[in-house]
């Protein structure tokens, strides 16, 4: 059995900040994510995607911001449990918990966090007869890695921010991309619109409104799409077909633990340290659910941070910490690395 200090579910990049908050503690920290890869969605759907709104970085790429968070947390030396699911919790007679994985893994912990995100997600598929025949043989629902579709015929569907900033990044990749959407509008941000219709006159783009991928042809591989635009069907032949519909979010097995949940996220106590109905049990980041709650990675930040007090305090109720900030006491790791304060800056402050 694994045993840690506080259990974590999903290694995104809210679980994994948690790990550095907690470290700060000296707790220790065990991750379960399903993916085999820590980074959540940022590693599985969008790594090659840009985000614009984590402080100090005008611009980092999902993936990088991922990397980077591993980084910080490495002097922690975190556990994990990957290509897992967590399926059952069990509450022991000392308050502690079991969690046990869909392949029988048993963790035990005083403290779970959960920070799965959106839950585990299903892509929402067209309805094509045989589109199962082609998938992953010229039809992916998710882009992973940009370059297997360099100098490929690519066609993508959908009316949304994915599908607009895909056929922007894959322009510059592909040997021929092609946007079809059902209506003539876009649901996407509008300097992404606006960029989509500069590639389009540029000829970088052929974009096809408004329109339908009607069926799919093809041997071992995808050969070919039908799309059909009015009274007009024509065929386009291809070598990938991504349909860009959005993603299914389920909480899966979390849901029957007894926590209480509405609009399919967890409800936590925001006023104090985001505790879920259950005591010892918290919810941070996307999962969670409170007024005025923002699903942004910075406020998954701000929530890992409060629940690491809390986890403290609730571990060691007899302990009183004092929080110096780390310009001020730096960083020790669990290695024995530590990274000091400059003298000056302590100096200073003192």
């Amino acid at each position: 059995m694994i045993t840690t200090d506080i259990l974590i579910i999903g290694a995104g990049p809210t679980g994994l900040f948690a790990v550095f908050e907690a470290g700060l503690l000296k707790l220790k920290c065990h991750l379960i994510d399903a993916l085999p890869q820590p980074g959540g969605q940022c590693s599985e759907i969008y790594p090659k995607k840009p985000i614009y709104d984590i402080p100090a970085f005008p611009e980092v790429l999902a993936g990088d911001l991922v990397d980077n968070l591993m980084k910080q947390i490495e002097p922690f030396q975190p556990g994990f449990t990957l290509g897992e699911r967590a399926q059952t919790i069990e509450k022991q007679e000392d308050d502690t918990f079991i969690v046990t994985t869909n392949k029988g893994t048993k963790h035990h912990a005083p403290i779970v966090a959960i920070a799965g995100g959106l839950g585990s997600f299903e892509p929402r598929k067209p309805i094509l007869e045989n589109i199962t025949q082609f998938e992953d043989k010229g039809v992916e629902y998710i882009i992973r890695d940009p370059e297997i579709y360099r100098n490929k015929r690519v066609i993508i569907a959908g009316g949304g921010d994915s599908a607009l900033d895909w056929s922007i990044f894959l322009s510059d990749v592909a040997s021929e991309v092609t946007l079809v959407h059902r209506r003539n509008e876009f649901r996407g941000a509008l300097d992404s619109v606006e960029k989509v219709q500069e590639l389009k006159n540029q000829g970088k783009i052929t974009l096809i409104t408004p329109a339908e991928i009607t069926a799919l042809s093809g041997n071992d591989h995808l050969e070919s799409v039908k799309v059909k635009r009015g009274e007009e069907e024509k065929e386009i032949e291809v070598d990938h077909f991504i349909p860009l519909f959005g993603l299914a979010p389920k909480l899966g097995p979390i849901a029957d633990w007894g926590l209480e949940i509405e609009k399919n996220a967890i409800k936590v106590n925001n006023s104090l340290d985001y505790q879920t109905n259950i005591p010892g049990i918290y919810a941070i980041g996307d999962v969670n659910t409170y007024p005025g709650k923002l699903k942004l990675i910075l406020c998954g930040f701000h929530e890992a941070t409060l629940m690491c007090q809390s986890a403290y305090q609730r571990i060691f109720p007899d302990k009183r910490y004092v929080m110096k900030y780390t310009t001020v006491g730096g960083v020790t790791g669990f290695d024995g690395s530590k990274k000091e304060a400059p003298k000056a800056v302590v100096k200073a402050i003192e």
